[in-house]
């Protein structure tokens, strides 16, 4: 008897079969509708059938400036202590991975001369992964009496945290929201523009100078921060929020 093949079907069955098989694990995107209206040679409306199908089997979702993705859970950071990156992966069962990017003394950005008061620092900038998928690009300024015993390898091997000669104090970190910029959309391997989450800490010596500041940026589809509120006068208050545009 003759089954007649509807074209989405055929085309959903295809993606299904490369999504099981992990053809778009690392990046975690799908090819845009564009793309797989090309390389299928089917019309935008039939793609978007198919991959409505296979997000209604809970395979793919989609997210407002990165397309359509492998549905997957996001890696969750705790804001409530000081720890580092890899830490809080290891501890949610996740494989990290470091490359450093760049490495070397620099003139100190405005920015971090400011925080630091220092004319030359150590710049590191790496790329972290989680199970082998890019999950944040991360730059640190280090003050150049601090970072001179300091290696590639070192930095490459273990956190900043784990290596300075000094006793910490603590942190600041602040979050906000960024589109990718053409450099991180490479580094990170998502679509420019993308959203992005950028994390700012500065960190502080026993005696509360800042020696660290680092610039953390994650895709904001990959990652999610927690943080618990405390009670205060029977109220629970968001702490730490601060307007920034009052336009």
């Amino acid at each position: 008897m003759f089954v007649r093949t509807i074209r989405y079907q055929t085309i959903a069955d295809d993606l299904r079969r490369r999504v099981s098989d992990g053809e778009f694990e690392l990046r975690g995107v799908l090819p845009s509708e564009a793309e797989l209206s090309a390389a299928y040679e089917a019309s935008r409306v039939t793609i978007r059938r198919a991959l409505e199908a296979l997000r209604a089997e809970g395979l793919v979702e989609s997210r407002q400036g990165f397309g359509w993705l492998v549905s997957g859970e996001p890696l969750r950071q705790d804001l409530s202590r000081l720890a580092t990156l890899d830490g809080q992966l290891a501890a949610a069962g996740v494989r990290s991975e470091r490359r450093i990017v760049s490495f070397g003394f620099v003139a100190a950005p405005d920015r971090v001369r400011e925080l630091l008061n220092e004319r030359t620092v150590l710049e590191v900038r790496r790329l972290s992964l989680a199970d082998g998928r890019p999950f944040a690009r991360v730059t640190v300024w280090c003050p150049e009496e601090l970072g001179a015993a300091l290696s590639r390898d070192d930095v490459e091997r273990s956190s900043f945290l784990e290596q300075l000669p000094v006793r910490l104090g603590g942190a600041t970190q602040t979050i906000g929201a960024d589109a990718a910029s053409p450099d991180d959309a490479e580094l990170l391997d998502v679509p420019e523009g993308a959203p992005v989450l950028v994390a700012e800490r500065i960190t502080r010596n026993g005696d509360g100078r800042p020696v660290l500041v680092s610039e953390h940026v994650f895709p904001a589809h990959r990652t999610r921060f927690t943080v618990e509120i405390p009670v205060d006068d029977g109220m629970l208050n968001p702490t730490g929020l601060r307007l920034v545009d009052r336009g």
